[in-house]
């Protein structure tokens, strides 16, 4: 798992994203907290790059709400920022989970059925332009 980290760009948010990627297996669900702005694409760009992916396809979905990318194992894109919670409940998630994939979700707080072993990611303002990135794993 990777450590804690301080970013200075989007660039090293990047490859912060690219890092956990290589720990990353089909079936890893990667939740991604942090407001708007802080940089939860950017880390999903990375971890595209890691797998493999073209990251340069990688944008926000806020409007496709799920994006696919083809790389050593399919990564899942998922925005649940425009959605309401029964929008969430109706996307199907579960099954996406189920998957052979790996699963990135940016805004991952609106999903009440999240799995517990799923990796967390909070990016957060750490001043100027500062990003301390926090990853955990429940057990």
């Amino acid at each position: 798992m990777t450590p804690d980290v301080i970013t200075t760009s989007e660039e090293e948010t990047e490859s912060a994203g690219e890092r956990l990627a290589g720990s990353l297996a089909p079936g890893d669900v990667v939740l991604l907290y942090g407001d708007l702005g802080a940089g939860k694409t950017a880390f999903v760009r990375g971890l595209a790059r890691g797998l493999g992916a073209a990251a340069d396809d990688v944008s926000s979905p806020t409007f496709t709400i799920i994006q696919e990318y083809s790389g050593r194992a399919m990564l899942y894109h998922v925005d649940l920022y425009r959605l309401e919670p029964l929008e969430v409940d109706d996307l199907g998630l579960d099954e996406l989970v189920s998957a052979e994939g790996i699963v990135a979700i940016e805004w991952a707080e609106r999903w009440t059925g999240r799995p517990d072993d799923a990796i967390e990611i909070r990016i957060a303002d750490a001043g100027e332009d500062r990003r301390h990135i926090a990853v955990s794993r429940s057990p």
